[in-house]
Formats: structure tokens, C-alpha cells, sequence
């Protein structure tokens, strides 16, 4: 009975604590809980914003400094934006790109079966050079060409009855030959009897011509513009001081056919100014006629400076008839006085016809080549006019 009482006197005490204990307690969660509610998402917002906000600002910097359109999908080190012509072994140990060697200039030819002993004589002379070498077969014809002993060296490529200029700008991409320094694209009818092409390209590096050509033997050649001329008496010329046609050379007068040009017969192009010339050829327009007229626009500074004729090292124009030629030495009487209309007319494209299925060949050629001379003229100007942040450095 005294157990009993003591029972009954505990829980009569210790209950009643333990019921305000325990409200003290449920009331303290119910005053802090939602505090903390309130305050833990919050934080937990805030870290997750800082985070996203640091892999936005990644992303972007990543955007703007590390990737490209065309490479995005792929990470950067596995990305290989350019290439080069030089031909690689199917056998035999590996050697990478940075260990083995490459070729450093590149000469491509447009050439046909008939003008076979012109080209052999010209590619022999660039072989010793290190030169990767590049035929465009406008004939059709290939198989002829392997009993030379550098045809397998070569590189062919045939498309029927295409000019230079079509080739080129398929196949002579700019990120495509970006390995090489010098571009030397020429026609097939060059005699090279006096063409040394080391001191050749030491004489444009020392006179940081980016355009270039050889000068033309005056005894040997047939000759289209004065400017072309040989000056038997200096290393390189860039300019002449004679009238040409109407137009007058003086010293007033700093743009083509009198200064700052080339003829689009035997160009020599450093790879800066190839790229550049590269996008201003059109792609449906494959005679070239107008370029020449242009290509001050792509060397760097002054176009009177950058853009020569090398004398000391001259060559020949002996204007075999091709894509439907004609005689040697005979220019077409149809034709006006080029040199006083500042355009440049091919090796090909000045002779006259030899027998009448030539002849009515050969005016159709003519036809095109003036006429998809004034499309890029109208080109040109409107890609002036239109283009409001373009000045003209001239």
C-alpha cells in the first residue's frame, strides 16, 4: 500500500513536467522549423546559382576563345583544320606530321598532252627545289604523262576542256596548301632556259614581293603588256613610265596596267595574298578575265611596293595555241588594244583562229571571256557599294 502511494505520488509529479517539457519542445519546432525551412532552400538557391553561373561564364569563355562552328561537336585537340598535298606511303614505319618533312612551295600547271617537252623542261627545274608539283590535265589525257620520271611524284588532275582557274579554285583551297610559302601557278607554253627558282625566290623574299611574276624575254615572247617586259638593266621592276594606248604611266598614275600588277599568265603568290586571291575568284567565272586588275586589293601596305616583276630571272612566252589555239605569233585582229583597256588576256586567249572550226571555236571563247569579264566588273562595284564598312586603301 506505501509502494503504491509512492507510485502514485511520482506520476501525480513527474507527469505534469513531462507534459510542459514536451509542449516546450513542440513548440519550439513549430517557431523554428518554418525558419529554417525558409532559410535552408535558400541557401541551397543560392549555391546552385553560383554554380551554374560559374559553368555559364565557362561555357561562354569556352565559345569565344576555344571553339569554331565546324568544330564544336568535337573536342579541340582532336581538330585538323587544314592539310596539305604532299603524298604519304601506304607502308612502312609512321612518322607524324611534326617529325617527317614537307614540301615548302607549290607549282601547279594547266597543261595538255601537246605541250608535254614545255612542261617536262619547266618541272625539271622545280623538282631540286622542294617543290610539290601539281598537274591539271584540261585534256583528259593522264596515262601519257608516266613515262616521265617524275609523273608518279605528281599530283593529276583531269577535267575536260577546263581553264586554270577552274582548277584552282577547286582544288587549290587555301587551308588545303596553307603549308606552303610560294604558289606558283602557271600556264604550260613558259620557256625556262634562264630561270634559276631558288635565286628566283630568293630575289622575292629579299624584295618582300608578295605578287609576283618573271619578266618576259622580249626576243622570245609574245608580249601582251609593256609591263611584263625584261629590264635587262635591273633586278625587279614594279612599275613602267610610257604610254600605253591612251593611258599614260607617270608618276600620278599608281594602279594597273602601269604599277602594282602582274599578269595572270605566270603569278607567283605568297600564301597571304593567295588566300585572299582565292576568294575573289568567282566560281562560275573560269577565264580569269579581271583579276589581274585586282590583286593590288591583296598584299599587305602599299601595292606599288608588295607587287613586281623580277628581271634577273626571265622567262618565255611562246604562246602555244590552247582550248582551241591558233598559229604561233599571231594575235586575233578581232581583239582591241588590251593594254589600254587594263585587262590581261591568257597565253591562249589572244591567238587567232588557224582554220575555220578553230576560228568559230576560238570566237566562242572569246565571247565568254569578255563577257564574264564585265560580270566581275559589275561584281566588283557592287560589292563596294554594298558593303558600307569596306575603304578602299586606293
Amino acid at each position: 500500500m506505501e509502494v503504491s502511494e509512492r507510485r502514485r505520488f511520482l506520476l501525480f509529479c513527474f507527469l505534469p513536467t513531462t507534459i510542459l517539457v514536451s509542449g516546450a519542445f513542440l513548440m519550439g519546432n513549430v517557431i523554428i522549423a518554418p525558419d529554417y525551412k525558409e532559410r535552408l532552400p535558400g541557401q541551397i538557391a543560392i549555391n546552385a546559382t553560383k554554380i551554374n553561373a560559374t559553368k555559364i561564364v565557362g561555357a561562354k569563355v569556352c565559345q569565344a576563345h576555344c571553339r569554331s562552328d565546324d568544330g564544336e561537336p568535337l573536342p579541340r585537340g582532336i581538330v585538323s583544320r587544314t592539310s596539305d598535298l604532299d603524298m604519304r606511303s601506304l607502308r612502312g614505319p609512321f612518322i607524324s606530321e611534326k617529325k617527317r618533312g614537307t614540301s615548302t612551295n607549290l607549282l601547279a600547271i594547266a597543261a595538255g598532252i601537246k605541250q608535254k617537252e614545255s612542261v617536262n623542261k619547266i618541272v625539271t627545274k622545280f623538282l631540286s627545289n622542294d617543290f610539290v608539283i601539281m598537274l591539271f590535265h584540261y585534256d583528259g589525257i593522264v596515262d601519257d604523262w608516266r613515262d616521265l620520271e617524275w609523273s608518279s611524284l605528281a599530283i593529276h588532275v583531269s577535267a575536260m576542256d577546263q581553264t586554270k582557274w577552274w582548277f584552282a579554285k577547286r582544288f587549290l583551297h587555301p587551308d588545303i596548301i596553307s603549308e606552303y610559302d610560294y604558289i606558283f601557278i602557271w600556264d604550260e607554253d613558259i620557256g625556262v632556259e634562264h630561270f634559276d627558282v631558288e635565286k628566283y625566290l630568293s630575289i622575292i623574299k629579299e624584295e618582300q614581293l608578295e605578287i609576283s611574276q618573271p619578266a618576259l624575254d622580249p626576243n622570245n615572247s609574245v608580249v601582251h603588256h609593256l609591263l611584263t617586259l625584261r629590264d635587262s638593266t635591273s633586278k625587279v621592276h614594279r612599275r613602267i613610265h610610257r604610254r600605253l594606248g591612251l593611258r599614260k604611266c607617270d608618276g600620278n598614275i599608281t594602279g594597273p596596267p602601269c604599277s602594282g600588277w602582274v599578269e595572270i599568265m605566270v603569278p607567283v603568290f605568297s600564301k597571304a595574298a593567295w588566300r585572299c586571291a582565292w576568294l575573289m575568284i568567282q566560281n562560275d567565272l573560269i577565264h580569269g578575265w579581271g583579276l589581274d586588275e585586282l590583286l593590288g586589293y591583296c598584299v599587305k601596305g602599299n601595292r606599288t611596293q608588295n607587287i613586281g616583276v623580277v628581271d634577273q630571272e626571265y622567262v618565255a612566252h611562246h604562246a602555244v595555241p590552247t582550248l582551241g589555239g591558233s598559229p604561233k605569233d599571231q594575235t586575233n585582229p578581232h581583239l582591241p588594244d588590251q593594254a589600254a583597256q587594263n585587262m590581261t588576256l591568257t597565253n591562249s586567249e589572244l591567238q587567232a583562229p588557224s582554220v575555220p572550226t578553230q576560228a568559230m571555236e576560238r570566237d566562242e571563247v572569246i565571247k565568254r571571256c569578255f563577257y564574264e569579264l564585265r560580270i566581275f566588273r559589275r561584281r566588283w562595284h557592287k560589292a563596294v557599294q554594298d558593303d558600307e564598312c569596306w575603304v578602299d586603301p586606293y
